[in-house]
């Protein structure tokens, strides 16, 4: 089966220090990726460098949107990575507080949008379908994300949790065939962290989008991964599945430090 993301070999030099060394991981159709590790391991070096806002120093980043041809996408600006189908979230939220909910998610369609400056100035028949196409998409999102009732609330009174689920409906609204998650569950409590379970799983068999994500809550990364690539000091040391890396002694090293553990 060919992968929807393959990255080979990737490194990302900072100067004299090196974050990443020759990482390579792979997201198939369908599938729940997790990327792992302690803190300053490179995880969100490793997002940023294959979403655009890092050029990466060596390495190659692939992808293959369904029905298209691979390409390969190293040091590709941010906005035509997602134009690619790749759409992600922040670990530290990023939405238009002083925007509404549903006008946040519109945002989101702006990459599959065709009515340029004239169009919008006009007011064409095509742009103003155009338009309602965006605001209906952008609702039945926000249905899926139970977050319909607070489309006209502005994104900043939202709870914390609802932020969190309106981010992740924005990056849908970019009709991804990928969704990068950078520590969603970060900050939750534990129901809005069961939510995120569900709604992982949703954006997956309903939707038919694979999910890359960075995650600390390991109840989350082994009830929902298919696969789970594990770093450290920015290398990987560990990919198998969950079970396999609840086994893996290298991993119980990198997380406990244990001295014990012969690797």
């Amino acid at each position: 089966m060919e992968p929807l993301l393959d990255v080979k070999g990737l490194i990302m030099d900072f100067g004299g220090l090196r974050a990443l060394d020759k990482v390579s991981l792979r997201v198939l159709p369908g599938e729940v990726v997790a990327l792992i590790g302690p803190n300053g391991a490179g995880k969100t070096t490793f997002f940023n460098c294959i979403t655009g806002i890092y050029k990466p120093t060596g390495g190659d980043v692939f992808v293959t949107p369904p029905g298209k041809n691979r390409r390969r996408i190293n040091g590709m600006k941010t906005h035509r990575v997602t134009a690619q189908g790749m759409a992600r979230t922040f670990q530290n939220i990023r939405l238009f507080p002083e925007m509404t909910v549903l006008e946040n998610v519109m945002i989101g369609r702006h990459c599959r949008s065709r009515a340029g400056v004239l169009g919008a100035i006009l007011r064409d028949g095509a742009t103003c379908r155009e338009e309602k196409d965006i605001v209906d998409k952008s609702y039945a999102i926000l249905e899926k994300m139970s977050l319909a009732e607070e489309v006209n609330e502005l994104a900043k009174n939202l709870p914390y949790g609802a932020q969190r689920r309106l981010e992740i409906a924005r990056a849908m609204a970019t009709a991804p065939f990928l969704v990068l998650l950078d520590e969603p569950a970060a900050g939750m409590n534990p129901r809005e962290t069961d939510a995120l379970e569900v709604l992982n799983r949703r954006i997956c068999t309903e939707e038919n989008i694979a999910v890359l994500m960075i995650e600390h809550d390991m109840r989350i990364v082994m009830s929902i991964s298919n696969r789970i690539y594990v770093l450290d000091y920015g290398r990987e040391i560990a990919a198998g599945t969950a079970a396999e890396i609840m086994e893996n002694p290298i991993v119980i090293k990198a997380y406990l430090g244990e001295e014990d553990v012969d690797v």
